[in-house]
């Protein structure tokens, strides 16, 4: 496909990139991403990926806008309160850039309905605030072969990581088990900085665009974390583990199965830290 003059125009700034130029843009025209929550994450690596072209983007979310989320989730507004986020996101998103499709799916991600979700999309982007959903993402792109970009935020920092399926860490290589039930807080109990989840949400969209363009390094077998208080950030190596459920040598999971997050399992991270895993 061959790009518009309003297209060049619009992104004219980052097709002088050597590392996109005409070849990338084409790319990102052509792809398609499925983001799961329109949430603190979802919101800023959504208006970021809609802005850079990308295609087609999916915006998953069964809740709708609360008051309370306006904050951290910069795609709603205060007229929006009441309505499903899924609708609110494709909305700004369309408005932005109206040369792009977005699907609104109102509703969430279930074991039943992974696969055929998931289908259509080139990369998955998982800013969903709660393990069951991520262990549920997780596992669905590695059994389906989709390339996921991970991020968590709560109070003021974060993590981020991507996942190559079968060549990369995944997120129960890291994480082996959900922490035990209630052992960590949501962002509701603990809280959490709106920019702490904006930067992690930007990071998410730039490892995407990353995977979509083919340029740069990717976040694999590296752990991303982002320390508000101080601005700093620290990278921890993992490694795809030969034991892991879902990826291993010898895998146990082979069919998705929906997590219950009420089970008490062994609370303690194979590498890593669980602080940044539960919020959006």
């Amino acid at each position: 496909m061959s790009l518009s003059k309003e297209q060049i125009a619009r992104y004219g700034r980052q097709l002088i990139l050597p590392e996109i130029g005409m070849r990338g843009q084409e790319q990102l025209a052509r792809a398609a991403v499925l983001i799961v929550g329109a949430g603190g994450l979802g919101c800023p690596a959504a208006l970021y990926l809609a802005a850079a072209g990308v295609g087609t983007i999916g915006i998953v979310d069964r809740e709708s806008v609360a008051l309370s989320n306006l904050h951290r989730q910069i795609l709603h507004t205060t007229d929006g309160v009441g309505h499903p986020k899924s609708r609110s996101a494709q909305a700004r998103l369309v408005a932005l850039n109206p040369g792009i499709a977005v699907h609104a799916i109102h509703d969430g991600v279930t074991a039943a309905g992974a696969r055929q979700l998931f289908a259509p999309y080139g990369v998955i982007v998982d800013g969903s605030d709660n393990f069951a959903t991520r262990y549920l993402v997780n596992d669905a792109c590695v059994l389906l072969g989709k390339p996921l970009v991970h991020g968590g935020v709560v109070h003021f920092g974060g993590q981020v990581m991507t996942v190559l399926p079968k060549r990369s860490a995944c997120f129960r290589c890291v994480f082996p088990e959900p922490p035990q039930a209630g052992a960590i807080p949501s962002c509701q109990e603990a809280g959490v900085l709106g920019t702490a989840a904006g930067t992690v949400g930007v990071l998410m969209a730039h490892e995407a665009l990353k995977l979509l363009a083919g340029f740069g390094e990717p976040l694999t077998d590296r752990l991303l974390t982002f320390d508000g208080r101080a601005s700093r950030f620290r990278e921890i190596p993992v490694r795809r583990d030969p034991a892991c459920a879902v990826c291993g040598e010898r895998p146990t999971i082979q069919e998705l199965m929906t997590i219950d997050e009420t089970v008490c399992l062994d609370p303690q991270p194979k590498e890593g830290a669980w602080h940044a895993s539960k919020s959006r």
